[in-house]
This record gives C-alpha cells, structure tokens and sequence, in this order.
C-alpha cells in the first residue's frame, strides 16, 4: 500500500479536497482508503445502543456489522493513542492510503493552503510536504497545484505515488 497525506491549518479545505480526490482516484481503477485523526476525542456511536452499553461495560473491543459495512471499535483507555504506522496494519489491502492529519508523521504529503486563512505554511518547514495546493498563486521550491484542480492533484499523487492506473 502507498501511504499519502494531505495536511494543513484547520479548515482549509482538507476534508473537502479528499472528498473530491476519492472519487478522481476510484475512477482510475485504484482502490483508496482513508486514515483521518481527530484532535478532539469522538463516537460514531450512539448512547443507549447496545455497542454502546458494551464498550460502557469494558469491552475492548466492539464490532458492528451488517449487509453494507462494518466497523471495528477500539477503546484505548489506559493505552497511548495509535501512531499511524500501527493503524495501517489493521487496513485491508488497498492501491492507496490518504491520511489527513497526523502532520508530525513522516509520510510524504500534500499541504492544502489558502494564503487568505492568515495562517503561515508548513511547508516551509517541513521536509515531508511534496506539493501544496491552493486557492491564489504563491511562491515556493516544491509543486504548486491548483486547489480546485482535482485531476491534477490525482495525477501528482499517482506520479508521486508510482501508482499504476
């Protein structure tokens, strides 16, 4: 599996150009999952629920399953939060990895940036940032590609890549 990670400030747009990229890079035959972490604590499930009362019971572990997707939940509790390379290991076999977030790791990554956010760019300071996209024209030593130009954002991640499509 290719490993790619898209990073920048928040809201600048991560989460919608993953959105976009998903179904640009299915379509050229690749199969692609998604790593994302959260800042903030989160429950995709639901008080009262039955997984609920089990992992409220001490389950370690809690698996939901039907006809069209299953999820596996896992309770840290008194463990350190997952690094990337350990979560990679409990993904299917697939084509590519798009990770957003986990900015610290070393994986090579697209920055999204948008000059008017006020924020300042990483990728002037880190080395595993390949490409930025963005919304204005700026000036830097590594590709700049246009935000909203997802088929070339999907060609430079499968260059990057070595993706066969």
């Amino acid at each position: 599996m290719k490993v790619f990670g898209i990073a920048g400030w928040s809201g600048s747009g991560k989460t919608t150009l993953l959105e976009k990229l998903i179904p640009a890079l299915t379509a050229r035959g690749l199969k692609v999952s998604v790593i994302k972490h959260a800042h903030h604590g989160f429950d995709i499930d639901k008080p009262g629920k039955d997984s609920y009362r089990h992992r409220e019971a001490g389950a370690s572990e809690v698996m939901l399953a039907c006809g069209t997707r299953w999820a596996l939940m896992h309770e840290c509790r008194d463990e350190p939060e997952p690094q990337l390379a350990d979560l990679l290991t409990r993904l299917a076999p697939c084509d590519l990895v798009l990770v957003e977030g986990f900015k610290q790791e070393p994986v090579p990554k697209l920055e999204v940036h948008r000059p008017a956010s006020g924020k300042p760019p990483l990728f002037a300071e880190r080395d595993d940032i390949v490409a930025v996209a963005s919304d204005e024209a700026i000036a830097a030593t590594i590709p700049v590609l246009p935000l909203n130009d997802i088929a070339a954002v999907a060609d430079f991640i499968v260059d990057h890549c070595q993706l066969k499509v």
